[in-house]
């Protein structure tokens, strides 16, 4: 079984994962953490050496690498992840694809606390940052809506949460 959670960047893919993994008993991949690794360099100075489009190209093969290499697991992926390379077909192939569905809203309170981890939003005003994030979350949408499942993060537990997963 693979699982892949999707959605914007501060929806909870890391949190639901770790947990989920745990309980289901699968291995637990973040794909940025395994970037991270392979490169030897925080994201942040991944897009700031090599660029978006590199970064991207890296962020398809880790995919591909893990996805190929394992039967089961659960994966945060990106919040670009689905949005490029066909991305979001390969993973809805490969296994269950989960978004969780955060308001812009909430997502804008979370990260405007992590906006210098982000490589993103680091340099955005907090108008800017939310700004930034009704324009992505609606460009992104498309992509996220085609995930096998949706759950809404704001109002789930763990066992609600496994609970869509596998009973949608």
């Amino acid at each position: 079984m693979k699982i892949f959670l999707i959605g914007f960047m501060g929806s909870g893919k890391t949190h639901w994962g770790r947990q989920l993994s745990e309980k289901l008993g699968l291995p637990f991949f973040d794909l940025d953490e395994q970037i991270v690794n392979a490169e030897g360099r925080s994201i942040n100075e991944v897009f700031a050496e090599k660029g978006e489009e590199y970064f991207r190209e890296s962020e398809k093969q880790t995919l591909s690498i893990i996805t190929e290499s394992h039967e089961s697991f659960v994966m945060a992926c990106g919040g670009g992840t689905p949005c490029y390379f066909n991305n979001i077909e390969y993973m809805n192939r490969s296994g269950i694809t989960v978004w969780i569905n955060t308001s812009p809203d909430t997502l804008f309170h979370r990260l405007v606390k992590e906006k210098t981890h982000r490589p993103l939003l680091r340099e955005l005003t907090d108008d800017q940052l939310h700004q930034f994030i009704a324009k992505k979350y609606a460009d992104r949408r498309i992509y996220y809506e085609q995930a096998t499942v949706t759950v809404d993060e704001s109002q789930e537990c763990l066992e609600q949460f496994v609970e869509k997963i596998f009973h949608a």
